[in-house]
């Protein structure tokens, strides 16, 4: 199993708490986020995983090389901004195989990766995103699904329980070339959104526990999540 780590954010809601760091990068529970996300790829069997990177990407290398406890880095650098879309493009030039899976590295998810490509081999699918159950769906939207599949994407503004995108994603080369190269792109509001009913994106259920550390009380309640706990 191979993953393209989305890891080029700014982290401009978190500056009054992380100054001039990537989001990635953000110390949580005495470690860099990010190596909470990795730790998750090594337990869970993958042999590899592109770094798509940007802003200061120099402290992302520095601190995690091109090896990290048996995973294989490699790094997609940014010269411009390029959007979720663009960066996975991008990243995809250092892939030897597809599908391959697509996360940020700013959220976190326990997640059987290897259920969901079993499930996304199975369903014979160009498309699997993972849809993680919510008690409240309002600050992230909701996903309607129909049996095993989305067919809406729902904006921010629904409330109560129910399905999310967790942004974990397990795309074809097929979907791959639906993203134009070398210019900003947005994967979720170019592609997903407006072609939705076209691709019939594969819903992976889980219940796992998610976090997004994109604001300041997410990024607290992130500490006392991982608080004690030992790398995987």
């Amino acid at each position: 199993m191979q993953a393209i780590v989305l890891a080029g954010g700014l982290g401009t809601r978190l500056k009054s708490v992380v100054p001039d760091l990537p989001k990635p990068m953000a110390p949580v529970a005495g470690r860099p986020f990010l190596a909470w996300v990795l730790d998750r790829l090594v337990a869970s069997g993958f042999e590899s995983a592109v770094l798509a990177v940007g802003y200061r990407h120099e402290a992302i290398r520095d601190h995690f090389g091109d090896n990290y406890r048996g995973l294989a880095l490699r790094y997609s650098v940014e010269s411009t901004p390029l959007g979720t879309g663009g960066a996975i493009r991008l990243a995809a030039d250092h892939v030897t195989a597809f599908p391959v899976f697509v996360m940020n590295g700013d959220t976190f998810l326990e997640l059987d990766y290897r259920a969901m490509l079993a499930a996304h081999q199975q369903a014979n699918s160009h498309l699997s995103v993972a849809a993680c159950r919510e008690q409240d769906v309002s600050r992230y939207g909701a996903l309607e699904l129909e049996g095993d599949h989305i067919q809406r994407f729902l904006e921010k503004g629904c409330s109560g329980p129910g399905f999310i995108n967790a942004g974990v994603y397990l795309i074809s080369s097929e979907i791959l070339q639906m993203i134009p190269a070398g210019e900003p792109f947005s994967f979720e509001q170019q592609l997903l959104v407006p072609r939705v009913q076209e691709i019939r994106p594969l819903a992976f259920r889980t219940e796992g526990r998610f976090i997004d550390i994109g604001i300041p009380e997410d990024f607290q309640r992130a500490q006392q999540l991982f608080a004690g706990q030992r790398q995987a």
